[in-house]
């Protein structure tokens, strides 16, 4: 089958208003997810006329062109949130509506011969969507864990030479080496003499949790600095106690703004009140 002779190529051109129309209508009766409440109509034409300027790019044998178009396609659909299962859903259904229309008053020999020309013509333009997609996803999902873990142990200067880090989230190995590497570096590069670990936001203070918290806390100490563990709600109180954990020779406070007053006395510094 060549470009001239290829049935998909001659009919996509002519019917693509019709097919691009009951493709979009199909879309938004498969959306699963509600994003069509989001979504406008335009976006989801603009897909699908997209998708169908891929096609016929490779009916037409323009590789380099089609590389591109289909890397930017997969990108698209990844930033408007649509699942794998939802693009794969309605690439099959748009491959049942072309062949719809295009088996009209076929016989059973030249509808056999329409669904292998599919398997030659558009099921590979379908996987490499799909193929694209994935790779997209990944590069995503890897960003955004990298932005995390740059997010998820911050050490910030709240005074001279006193720093807070404030944690959020459940606290596993991984996260506390990171969170032992960015206390050491944050201490010499901003010369804290105090560090205050905030703990407000962490769910559960196993002895894990603890000992990751008692290891940091003494590293610190290592280097010169002091170190106050702050935001011990009363229910983690009693689950350290219930536990065994020993933090006695760990400096602690209930609270951030208890723990900021007791880092200004250790520097030689208090809040006071100013009359008017």
């Amino acid at each position: 089958m060549n470009v001239q002779s290829n049935p998909f190529l001659e009919f996509i051109q002519l019917n693509r208003e019709e097919l691009s129309n009951k493709w979009t209508e199909k879309m938004k009766e498969l959306d699963d997810q509600k994003v069509s409440n989001v979504i406008s109509d335009q976006v989801y034409s603009n897909v699908c006329n997209e998708y169908m300027n891929i096609v016929l790019l490779n009916l037409r044998n323009i590789d380099e062109e089609f590389v591109s178009k289909i890397n930017d396609f997969s990108q698209k659909i990844v930033q408007l949130g649509w699942s794998l299962k939802y693009i794969s859903t309605s690439l099959a259904e748009l491959n049942k509506i072309l062949f719809e229309m295009m088996s009209v008053d076929k016989t059973v020999e030249e509808k056999m011969n329409l669904v292998w020309a599919f398997d030659k013509w558009i099921s590979p333009v379908n996987n490499d969507i799909l193929h694209h997609y994935a790779s997209s996803w990944e590069r995503t999902v890897s960003l955004q864990k990298i932005a995390l873990q740059e997010l998820s142990a911050p050490l910030i200067p709240v005074f001279d030479n006193i720093t807070v880090m404030p944690l959020v989230g459940t606290i596993d190995t991984e996260r506390a080496k990171r969170i032992m590497e960015n206390l050491l570096e944050g201490v010499v590069k901003h010369r804290a003499e105090v560090v205050l670990i905030d703990i407000t936001g962490v769910p559960v203070v196993d002895t894990m949790v603890a000992h990751h918290i008692i290891q940091a806390s003494e590293a610190v100490r290592l280097v010169g600095a002091k170190c106050l563990i702050v935001g011990i709600r009363p229910e983690i109180a009693q689950t350290i106690v219930n536990l065994g954990i020993d933090l006695s020779q760990v400096i602690t406070k209930n609270s951030l703004q208890k723990g900021i007053e007791s880092a200004l006395e250790m520097t030689n510094r208090q809040i006071v009140s100013l009359g008017e």
